[in-house]
């Protein structure tokens, strides 16, 4: 803050700084013409004019930045203000009684992060909460599994969100649908055809998760982290082409029950992981791994790597 005070002294400075250079004139050219000495009271005396109009200058221009920069705070705080009672009004739809309330919810989080990025993760963190809860049973038509046909679709909704706003645009443009450095929790989660091809995301975490039908993850990039740890394939699991770079890239206790196509160009550490064996379903692991039977559990192989 600049006070008064401030303004006072920088004021006074100034007129001081004036009648001194006016005085040291008057006594360097006390010898000059009278016309001379006038001229030099007036340069002088000019100075001290534009230094007080270009201080006056810079006050006005601080001024005016001060006014603009509290519009601005306002501006904020007014769209903070809007994007919280908007993320709070999604999140009471989401626990609505009724499947179409819910499911106007989602929409409405996703609305709210194609708008706002910097609120991205936090949206995703609040649908990948949503998935992670256990479904109830709809009223209509009771499903233990599913919770109801209309929450089935509820959720159906909520996988497409994620899959659509983390799949990298093929062109990419100033409008794109993609949401980047996201990071996905979705441990324990119960998943039905859960297609997440060509996607990108900084980290993932599926442990404990459940995937019903199959599981695509064909041309996905997790940059970071990939935990894999006790997920449940029912279904067909796809890693082809996909990649895992950093650390923490684990599939320790994972069951694959059904078809499993790792291609030939994902690299992938499988310690820990068990499939079933079952001639007539097709299963390609990654190179240098291969399945060996255990005999406490007929019927079950784990995944072991080939000595070189």
């Amino acid at each position: 803050m600049l006070s008064n005070r401030a303004i006072t002294i920088g004021a006074v400075v100034v007129v001081g700084i004036t009648l001194l250079s006016t005085t040291l004139l008057v006594v360097v050219l006390r010898d000059a013409p009278p016309k001379v000495i006038l001229e030099a009271v007036r340069t002088s005396a000019s100075i001290g004019v534009g230094t007080g109009g270009a201080a006056a200058l810079w006050l006005a221009a601080r001024r005016q930045r001060s006014t603009e920069v509290s519009i601005l705070r306002r501006d904020h705080d007014a769209t903070e203000t809007r994007v919280t009672e908007l993320y709070g009004r999604a999140a009471e739809q989401l626990s609505a009684d009724k499947a179409p309330v819910r499911l106007a919810g989602i929409f409405a989080l996703e609305r709210l992060g194609q708008t706002y990025p910097t609120h991205r993760q936090t949206i995703v963190d609040l649908i990948c909460a949503y998935l992670r809860m256990s479904p109830e049973a709809s009223d209509e038509q009771p499903s233990p599994e599913h919770g109801g046909p209309q929450e089935f679709e509820v959720r159906q909704a909520a996988q497409q969100v994620l899959v659509t706003h983390l799949r990298l645009d093929e062109e990419p443009a100033e409008d794109s649908l993609f949401w980047p450095d996201i990071a996905l929790n979705l441990s324990g989660a119960v998943l039905h055809t859960f297609t997440f091809s060509r996607c990108r995301v900084r980290s993932a975490t599926f442990a404990d998760a459940s995937f019903h039908g199959p599981a695509v993850f064909r041309g996905t990039l997790f940059e970071r982290q990939a935990d894999f740890r006790g997920v449940r394939f029912s279904g067909l699991g796809d890693f082809r082409r996909v990649g895992f770079e950093g650390e923490g890239v684990t599939f320790r206790g994972a069951t694959f029950a059904g078809e499993v196509d790792f291609g030939t160009q994902t690299t992938a550490a499988l310690t820990g992981a068990m499939t079933r064996l079952d001639d007539d379903t097709r299963r390609k692991w990654p190179a240098d791994w291969a399945e060996r039977p255990l005999p406490d559990e007929p019927g079950w192989a784990e995944l072991v790597a080939r000595r070189g």
